[in-house]
């Protein structure tokens, strides 16, 4: 029966659905071809965006990306709805608006209820409709663990085109979601997530990034990336190195989910937190005493997490209240850009 099966048990890494490492990833993408003699490329591999971006007119351009893991949650409706909602926020991250989606459809056939991988497929398309696009096909194949994702396709005009690499210094960075799901995923994992930690994992990871297509249209944002994979120090480094900029994290304004503190400070952590700081902990400075726990978060992989944005600093408390009233009541002002060389610097 399909509540007898625990879907993250069926993916051998335990459900794990975690980025390559950032040194690993630049190491694999040093070897592509250059991008250079495609004159309509805007966005391509060269950087470390969260989308490709092809020139299809002077007032529209097509943002494409693609996204899957394996499950992080058991309840497949909800596997579903994360890991479409985790696909549509790269277009997003652009500042583009989300047009339809393909799926990516793998699934143990002889080993999951074909109700279940159903169950799936309605998550994700719910999450969909929610963003007003179809689901409008896609690809499946039986393989040996389940692995559920999309290509999402988005629309935005040229000019309104953010990517993480366009900062200023003495920008604000306003992050529109707290941290954490890397946390509660581990307690999931260790049966050490109550009722209130799973509702609030659901309710963070199913929440649409559809911000980021409105903050497109504001003249003093400058730049937008969406906090996954390689946690808030990870993708701050991003900017960072696109602007040839410092980025300058308050730890201490850093929203967390709740719960999550505690969690942390009792040693729930996951794998990818240590190997992230691994990757690129060379470039970020910590004040003295800095608690191994504190480092763990801001390292901590989000699954579905929040937009990172850059504003300039007279426009960021408009920009933070028109986030606030779209829904992230977490969204907080977490730091600035500054000169100095590419790094993340922990005030």
């Amino acid at each position: 029966m399909a509540e007898e099966i625990r879907l993250t048990s069926l993916a051998h890494g335990g459900g794990c659905g975690c980025k390559l490492a950032p040194a690993v990833l630049r190491d694999i993408l040093a070897g592509m071809p250059a991008s250079a003699p495609f004159a309509s490329l805007m966005v391509g591999t060269e950087t470390s965006d969260d989308a490709a971006v092809w020139r299809l007119n002077g007032d529209q351009a097509l943002v494409a990306t693609t996204d899957f893991f394996m499950p992080v949650v058991d309840d497949p409706f909800d596997f579903g709805r994360i890991a479409a909602t985790n696909a549509l926020s790269d277009v997003y991250a652009m500042g583009a608006t989300p047009i339809l989606a393909l799926a990516i459809v793998g699934m143990p056939v002889g080993a999951m209820p074909v109700e279940m991988i159903r169950q799936i497929l309605a998550g994700g398309a719910s999450v969909c409709a929610a963003a007003g696009i179809p689901v409008a096909g896609g690809h499946s194949i039986d393989s040996k663990e389940p692995i559920y994702g999309l290509v999402a396709l988005g629309l935005v005009h040229p000019d309104k085109l953010l990517t993480n690499r366009t900062g200023r210094a003495g920008d604000k960075l306003i992050l529109t979601k707290a941290l954490g799901i890397g946390v509660y995923s581990a307690a999931l994992k260790q049966d050490r997530l109550d009722a209130d930690g799973y509702r609030a994992l659901i309710a963070s990871t199913t929440k649409l990034n559809a911000v980021g297509k409105d903050l497109g249209q504001v003249a003093g944002v400058h730049a937008l990336t969406d906090v996954t994979g390689f946690g808030l120090f990870g993708h701050a480094l991003e900017m960072a190195r696109g602007a040839g900029l410092s980025a300058r994290l308050d730890a201490g304004a850093v929203p967390l989910l709740p719960g999550v503190e505690t969690l942390a400070r009792a040693g729930v952590r996951t794998g990818a937190a240590v190997r992230n700081w691994d990757s690129y902990g060379e470039a970020v400075t910590l004040p003295a005493s800095f608690d191994g726990w504190r480092r763990d978060l801001l390292c901590d992989p989000q699954t579905s997490g929040g937009l990172l944005v850059a504003v300039a600093s007279e426009a960021a408390p408009a920009v933070l209240a028109m986030v606030k009233a779209a829904g992230f009541a977490d969204s907080a002002i977490v730091g600035e850009l500054a000169a100095g060389g590419p790094g993340v610097v922990v005030v």
